[in-house]
């Protein structure tokens, strides 16, 4: 029920950008810029956890890009998976240009965007599978400019897990250590679909995406790379200027 009213009150309700407050649409021209402005690039936590495959990020994480994905996972502001998955999407069409699976680029099938995923109890909290939707949005950016990309939801988890938020990079690795596995089913897409590109809102120290590396890999997943809205400031490094026009969202 609650997932309708979101749906429902961002049609008709009045909106204020989620980034910065200003009255008029739920993201503004200039957070748009900041969100979208950089072009999309390597991203490297420290330390490097082993096992993490080559990560994209559109933006870093912080000001106006954190309170967008704040708005958007924790507070419902549902119309903003569309620019936030059309970020990612760039973020995704880098990833596909530099990966390095083996046999990954000679494939000829779709990206498949395969979401990290969140504990049940999360999405049950939060009323919709944020990263599911921003996935989604991706695929459709990604689609839209010709590229054929489609979600695979095949990672579950096959544990519980504590939050990730306020533990060390040695404390989130153990946390999820093991903790992932594939549906089954997923060798057919594997097999029909193109190269897998590892989706997620947010890296901080890579734990996750190690993890859900390890999993599709384990299940014969041809893993590119893995793409991500936005990466921690001393993970995205240096800020190139913001042009406005790296990418489109």
């Amino acid at each position: 029920m609650r997932g309708w009213w979101q749906e429902i009150a961002g049609l008709v309700l009045p909106a204020d950008c989620a980034g910065c407050g200003l009255p008029g649409a739920v993201l503004c021209a200039q957070c748009r810029v900041v969100l979208c402005g950089r072009a999309p690039r390597r991203a490297w936590p420290d330390p490097v956890p082993d096992g993490l495959p080559p990560v994209h990020a559109a933006a870093p994480y912080g000001d106006a890009v954190r309170s967008l994905l704040l708005a958007h996972k924790e507070r419902g502001a549902l119309a903003l998976a569309e620019p936030l998955g059309a970020a990612l999407a760039g973020a995704v069409r880098v990833a596909g240009g530099s990966g390095s699976a083996r046999g990954a680029r000679a494939r000829r099938g779709p990206f498949l965007l395969v979401p990290v995923p969140s504990a049940r109890q999360a999405v049950a909290g939060r009323g919709h599978d944020a990263g599911r939707r921003i996935a989604l949005a991706a695929a459709r950016a990604l689609r839209g400019a010709g590229v054929p990309a489609q979600v695979a939801a095949v990672l579950r988890l096959r544990r519980a897990v504590a939050d990730q938020a306020g533990l060390d990079a040695r404390r989130r690795r153990a946390n999820v250590s093991g903790a992932m596995g594939v549906a089954g089913g997923a060798d057919r897409l594997w097999r029909e679909g193109g190269p897998v590109v590892l989706v997620d809102d947010l890296m901080t120290t890579g734990a996750s995406l190690t993890e859900a590396a390890r999993a599709v890999s384990a299940a014969g997943g041809p893993i590119l790379g893995a793409a991500v809205v936005a990466a921690a400031p001393r993970a995205f490094g240096s800020e190139p200027e913001l042009t406005g026009n790296a990418h489109r969202c």
